[in-house]
C-alpha cells in the first residue's frame, strides 16, 4: 500500500502540473461572483416595469447579494479551511447555479430578492476557496503573474458583463441575465472535479457560528430600516425599533468577538488608526459607486429613454479611466503620502457627486460622463491606499483576517450605497410627486409613488395632456432625488475627505496595491472593475503558502 506522503506529493505535482488549467477554473468561477453583482443593474427599470416593483423592493433586489455576501464571508472562508477548499468551491458553484435558475423563472420581487441572497451565499463559498487554492497550488516565483491573469480576465469581464445583459434584455425576458452563468457555472463544476486539488488548513480553522449570525442579522436588520424608511417614515415605530435592534445586534457582536480567544473579525484592530481610516473610508467609497450606479442606470433608462444595451455601453467609459488613474496612486502616495491622496481621491468624489446637481430630465449623455471623470478619479485614487492601510494594520499571521475585513467592506458599502443614498432618492421622490397625483385613482397613485416605473406605467394609461403632465412630474420627481442623494454622498465624502487626511498615516507599509502601478491596476480590474473582492495579501504569510 502507497504510503500516505507518497500519495501527497503525487497529488501535489500532478496538480502543479496542471497548475495553469486550474487557474482557468478559478478565473472561470470569479467570472460568476462578478456577473452575479453586476448584471443586475441594468435590469432595474426592466424589473420596475415588467413586475411592477417598488423602489424599496428594487433596492433590496440588488442589495440581498451584497449582504449576505459580506456577511457571511468570514465564516464560509473558515469553513473552506477547515472542511476542504475544493468541496467549499464546489458547494459554492452548486448553490450560485441552483439561485440563478429559480431567479430565472421568478415571477415576483420577493422570489428574484431571496433567489439573489442564495447566490449571494454561493459566491461567499467561491471567492475566498478560489484565493486559498490559487496560493496552495502555484509557488511564490508564479503567483504574481497567476493572479495577474486572474485580474486580466475578470477586468475584461467587468467591460463586457453588463452589455451582454443588456443585450439579453433587449432580445428576451429579464430571467435571461440570470441564465448567463450556467454555462460558466456547468463547465466551472466539470473541470474542477477532474483538475482541483483537495487541500485544507492543517491547523483546524475555527468557526464562530455565532459571531457570523449576530453580524449578519444585526447588519440586514441595518439595510432593512434604512430601506423601509422611505416607504413606512423615517420617525415610524418600525423604523426606529430596526434601527435599535441593529445597534444592538451589532453591539453584542462586538462583545462577543472581544471575548473570544480566535475571533471571526478581531475588533481591537479598529484601535488602529490606518485600520479603522480604511475600513471606513473604504465603505463610503463603495457606498458612493454603487448607489451612484443604482440610480444613474435608472435616470439612463427612464428618464433619458436609452435601451438596456445602450445604458450600458454608456457606462462603459468607466473602466478605462480607472486604468488610467490606478498606476498613478503609488507615486502620488509615495511622494504626497497617502493620507493627502486618499483625502484628495475622497474630494473629487464629492465634486463628481456635487456636480450631479445640474442634472435635469433633458441633460446629455456627455454632461454625465464629464460627472463620472472626477468620481471614478477619485474612487480609484482612493481605493489603494486604503487597502494597504488595512492590511498593514494586521499582523502577517492574520493576513487572511485582514483581506476577508478588505473584502466585507467593499461589498457592506455596496449594500449601503444602494441603501443609503437609494433611500434618500426615493424619499424625495415621493415629496416631489405629490401634486401630479391629482385626479388619480388610489391604486394608481400607489403605484406612482412607489418608483418611477410605476409612475410612468400609470401614465401610459393615460390619454392627453394628463399622461404627458404624470410622465414629466416622475421624471423630474426622480432627478429631485438623484440631486438629494448626490448632496448627501457629497457630505458623506467630504467628511470622509477630512477623516482620511487627519488620521490616516502619511507613509503604509507597502501591501497590495502599494506596490506599484502593476499592482494598483491589478486591484482596479479586479474589484473596481469586475466587482470582485481582490486576492490580497499578494506576498502571504509563508505557512500559508505551504499549504
Amino acid at each position: 500500500m502507497q504510503p500516505a506522503e507518497d500519495r501527497r506529493t503525487a497529488v501535489d505535482t500532478r496538480a502543479h502540473e496542471r497548475r495553469w488549467w486550474i487557474l482557468g477554473v478559478l478565473c472561470l468561477s470569479l467570472l460568476i461572483v462578478f456577473v452575479g453583482n453586476s448584471s443586475l443593474n441594468v435590469a432595474i427599470p426592466t424589473l420596475a416595469r415588467d413586475l411592477h416593483a417598488t423602489e424599496s423592493e428594487l433596492q433590496w433586489v440588488v442589495a440581498s447579494y451584497s449582504l449576505v455576501f459580506a456577511g457571511l464571508l468570514f465564516s464560509t472562508g473558515a469553513i473552506g479551511d477547515r472542511f476542504g477548499r475544493k468541496g467549499a468551491l464546489q458547494l459554492g458553484l452548486v448553490v450560485f447555479v441552483a439561485g440563478a435558475v429559480l431567479a430565472s423563472q421568478g415571477t415576483a420581487m420577493w422570489q428574484l430578492i431571496a433567489c439573489r441572497a442564495l447566490m449571494g451565499l454561493g459566491a461567499a463559498f467561491i471567492m475566498p476557496s478560489t484565493l486559498s487554492i490559487l496560493v496552495n497550488v502555484f509557488p511564490p516565483a508564479e503567483r504574481t503573474k497567476a493572479i495577474a491573469i486572474w485580474a486580466a480576465t475578470t477586468g475584461a469581464a467587468g467591460a463586457v458583463g453588463p452589455v451582454a445583459s443588456g443585450w439579453l434584455l433587449g432580445h428576451f425576458w429579464y430571467g435571461s441575465i440570470f441564465l448567463i452563468n450556467v454555462p460558466f457555472i456547468t463547465l466551472a463544476l466539470v473541470a474542477g472535479w477532474w483538475l482541483v486539488p483537495r487541500s485544507k488548513d492543517p491547523e483546524q480553522a475555527k468557526l464562530d457560528p455565532v459571531g457570523a449570525v449576530l453580524s449578519t442579522v444585526g447588519i440586514a436588520a441595518l439595510v432593512y430600516g434604512l430601506i423601509q424608511a422611505p416607504d413606512k417614515g423615517w420617525g415610524n415605530p418600525v423604523t426606529i425599533g430596526t434601527f435599535a435592534i441593529a445597534l444592538v445586534v451589532l453591539a453584542l457582536f462586538s462583545l462577543w468577538e472581544l471575548r473570544k480567544r480566535e475571533p471571526m473579525l478581531d475588533i481591537r484592530y479598529f484601535r488602529n488608526r490606518a485600520f479603522s481610516t480604511g475600513t471606513g473610508g473604504m465603505v463610503l467609497v463603495f457606498l458612493a459607486m454603487f448607489g451612484v450606479m443604482f440610480l444613474i442606470t435608472q435616470y439612463f433608462q427612464l428618464v433619458l429613454g436609452y435601451s438596456p444595451l445602450s445604458a450600458a455601453l454608456r457606462l462603459l467609459p468607466i473602466a478605462p479611466i480607472m486604468i488610467v488613474v490606478a498606476p498613478l496612486t503609488p507615486r502620488l502616495s509615495a511622494r504626497f503620502g497617502a493620507h493627502r491622496t486618499v483625502a484628495f481621491g475622497m474630494a473629487l468624489i464629492a465634486a463628481g457627486m456635487l456636480m450631479f446637481q445640474r442634472l435635469d430630465p433633458h441633460t446629455s449623455y456627455l454632461y454625465v460622463l464629464v460627472c463620472l471623470l472626477p468620481l471614478v478619479s477619485g474612487i480609484a485614487l482612493a481605493m489603494s491606499p486604503m487597502t494597504a492601510a488595512i492590511m498593514s494594520a494586521v499582523p502577517p499571521r492574520r493576513a487572511g483576517a485582514g483581506s476577508a475585513m478588505n473584502d466585507a467592506t467593499r461589498e457592506l458599502g455596496a449594500a449601503l450605497g444602494v441603501a443609503v443614498l437609494g433611500s434618500v432618492a426615493a424619499s424625495r421622490y415621493t415629496a416631489s410627486l405629490g401634486h401630479a397625483l391629482t385626479g388619480l385613482s388610489s391604486s394608481a397613485r400607489s403605484a406612482a409613488r412607489a418608483s418611477i416605473a410605476g409612475a410612468l406605467h400609470v401614465a401610459a394609461g393615460l390619454h392627453g395632456p394628463a399622461a404627458h403632465t404624470l410622465a414629466s412630474a416622475a421624471k423630474s420627481a426622480f432627478v429631485d432625488g438623484v440631486h438629494l442623494a448626490a448632496i448627501a454622498g457629497a457630505a458623506l465624502a467630504a467628511i470622509a475627505a477630512v477623516a482620511t487626511y487627519r488620521r490616516l498615516p502619511h507613509q503604509l507599509a507597502h501591501e497590495g496595491a502599494l506596490h506599484g502601478p502593476a499592482e494598483a491596476v491589478e486591484e482596479i480590474a479586479e474589484l473596481g472593475i469586475a466587482g470582485v473582492p481582490p486576492a490580497f495579501p499578494d506576498q502571504p504569510d509563508p505557512a500559508l503558502a505551504r499549504r
